[in-house]
């Protein structure tokens, strides 16, 4: 559902606070202004449990002749958990700042005047959090990665999270407890725990989040407190500080930052991946510029087991941890490392467009180690990039947006592939694949080809033995270069006649064989002439020595058997090819696209043509109108 008209004017009438701002704040600091004194007005309709002394109200504050004072003292009333979320503002910095400029006593005003703040509930006042938070992030330029979840996507995430479990009994005042380990200003859990209320109204659900921006934490406290949600928020990054280290989930759902780099957590990140197993990294740690996979993982470590209910988690991804590096890479590693587990449950690509700082591609991903039985070594691949309506207006970069009978037919679209699961001979649906983990999955093998060589004596052999560092420096270099000027075109087809004419050679000229190590191995590399038909160059144990020129990488199925693949893809062609497996590696990825890649034949070349005169003709008449 979008935001009504309300809760837009709503939004709209207190960011009109700017206008009081404008010269004596930057634009981008608009929102350390607008957004506590929004939580400050909202709270102070609430009461207690949030005031724990009587003083004035808020409009009785704003209306003193000395506003400052009396703000503070109105401040100073609240609990000690308020005054926390209004430190991580800087309120009180901000409220010196107004006074100075003479503008507290407009400001407060304008803000004791909003009446329809105190009226709002708690789920239209998301709405307006929603709506600030975005245009506060807008103002000061956040990266594509910072941005705030659409309701609608939040919605689907609920949905998709919770739907095995509609019809599972909940007994009366069993715990649910819910994780988002990047929660913003709280949007994912506050959904969350309705929907869960919605379908198991006897159970009491329990919120935990962190975050590490401030402003969003303060925002996210403000906004359970006034729920009255049993909820615990800390501050900080999950990366770094693990702020519920040792407990379990039975749900979790995150929007982490993606596309946003993870250098400044990167020690204490390596230091907890080289636990392995007894870490929350173990798996692997992904290229430095993307830790949305450390998300994830940190997530996969606080599920459940199995015995004791299981785990089921949604996470927002770009398409970056789908396919981006290859075997033996850090991300690969983490994805082989959740489908061998047999964890990843299902996949469901949106329409882009869908957030409001960025227009990129974007994935959620749903995993679980409770996955229904017909589900086992298999994943669900849904494609949803065409179900979305258009925004009547932009919102940044959101001009689309998923409607509430959307979200519904793709729920089940999701839940109908239970059925294409549980048969293998069930059609697939347009929209649908179910396909086994293990189909991920590859080695990449290394096909190398012999190394042939002749060997000469040429212009550019004499000047490559001139440049080489271990020549240059050695008493013997003047000798060594003239003996050989004197064998110049000269051309051996083998190494042994190289190495029999090359000790003739130097011999006369008082130089000893074999020649000093380093000048030797600048020597060998000068004369010898890479060659298709040349010898075959062999090492210590007669085995060819492979050609790095001519080394060549494939990717086969995991069901394919390397040296089969050999003689039947590759030996035909190349007879004296072969497979390095001691250069194997196991890799995983997820080309989403490929199995929903619609084949579109090419126009006719008549129909082609006729677009193309037709053009002519055009262009035509308008050059004739022009110079005419």
């Amino acid at each position: 559902m979008t935001p009504g008209l309300t809760h837009t004017r709503m939004a709209s009438d207190i960011w009109s606070v700017a206008d009081l701002l404008r010269g004596d704040f930057k634009r981008h600091e608009y929102g350390r202004v607008i957004l506590p004194f929004t939580l400050l007005r909202r709270l102070d309709a609430a009461g207690p449990p949030v005031r724990e002394a009587a003083g004035p109200r808020f409009a009785t504050a704003a209306a003193q002749p000395d506003p400052a004072v009396a703000l503070r003292d109105y401040l100073n009333g609240f609990a000690p958990d308020v005054r926390q979320i209004l430190a991580c503002f800087d309120f009180g910095e901000q409220l010196t700042r107004l006074a100075e400029a003479g503008l507290l006593a407009a400001v407060a005003q304008r803000f004791a005047a909003l009446d329809g703040l105190a009226r709002l509930s708690g789920h239209d006042m998301g709405f307006v959090f929603e709506h600030l938070i975005r245009r506060f992030a807008e103002d000061s330029h956040e990266t594509a990665g910072e941005h705030f979840t659409p309701r609608e996507v939040v919605a689907l995430m609920v949905n998709l999270l919770t739907a095995p479990d509609t019809g599972r009994p909940c007994g009366p005042g069993q715990l649910l407890r819910v994780l988002d380990p990047a929660c913003g200003t709280g949007g994912m859990l506050a959904a969350a725990a309705d929907h869960l209320a919605a379908i198991h109204p006897d159970a009491e659900v329990h919120l935990s989040g962190q975050e590490v921006n401030a402003e969003s934490w303060a925002v996210c406290q403000a906004d359970m407190l006034l729920r009255g949600q049993r909820a615990h928020i800390q501050l900080g990054n999950s990366l770094t500080a693990d702020g519920f280290g040792g407990q379990t989930f039975g749900y979790m759902l995150a929007n982490p930052p993606f596309g946003v780099e993870w250098r400044k957590a990167r020690a204490a990140v390596e230091a907890e991946a080289r636990l392995g197993p007894a870490g929350r990294f173990g798996a692997g740690t992904p290229r430095i510029s993307d830790g949305s996979l450390l998300f994830l993982q940190h997530m996969l470590a606080k599920m459940a087991p199995a015995g004791d209910g299981g785990s089921r988690l949604a996470i927002v991804l770009n398409g970056s941890p789908l396919f981006t590096g290859g075997a033996g890479s850090g991300e690969s590693g983490i994805r082989r490392w959740i489908l061998e587990n047999d964890w990843l449950e299902g996949i469901v690509a949106l329409p882009d467009q869908l957030f409001s700082n960025t227009g990129i591609a974007t994935y959620l991903w749903i995993l679980s180690n409770r996955k229904d039985q017909a589900l086992r070594g298999q994943v669900i691949l849904l494609d949803a990039r065409e179900q979305w309506e258009r925004m009547p207006r932009s919102l940044g970069d959101k001009r689309k947006w998923i409607s509430g009978a959307r979200i519904q037919h793709i729920t089940q679209l999701y839940t109908g592939a239970l059925a294409i699961a549980a048969d293998p001979g069930h059609p697939d649906h347009a929209a649908v694949r179910v396909r086994p983990a293990r189909e991920f999955g590859y080695r990449r093998i290394t096909v190398e080809r012999p190394l042939r060589l002749r060997f000469a004596v040429t212009a550019d052999t004499l000047a490559a033995l001139a440049a080489a560092p271990a020549v240059t420096g050695w008493d013997g270099a003047a000798a060594l270069t003239a003996a050989l000027r004197g064998a110049a075109g000269t051309v051996w087809p083998g190494k042994q006649a190289a190495s029999r004419a090359l000790r003739a050679l130097t011999g006369p000229a008082g130089l000893p064989w074999p020649l000093p190590a380093p000048v030797r191995v600048a020597l060998w590399a000068a004369v010898a002439v890479p060659d298709p038909g040349g010898e075959v160059q062999r090492g210590r144990d007669g085995q060819p020595r492979p050609d790095p020129d001519l080394r060549d990488h494939e990717n086969i199925p995991l069901g394919t058997d390397p040296d089969d693949y050999l003689a039947r893809a590759v030996l035909p062609h190349v007879p004296d090819a072969w497979i390095d497996h001691s250069r194997t590696r196991t890799g995983y990825e997820i080309p989403f696209a490929r199995y929903f890649h619609r084949y579109v034949p090419p126009r006719p070349l008549a129909e082609i043509d006729a677009d193309l005169r037709d053009l002519e003709d055009r262009i035509g008449l308008l050059l004739g109108q022009v110079t005419g």
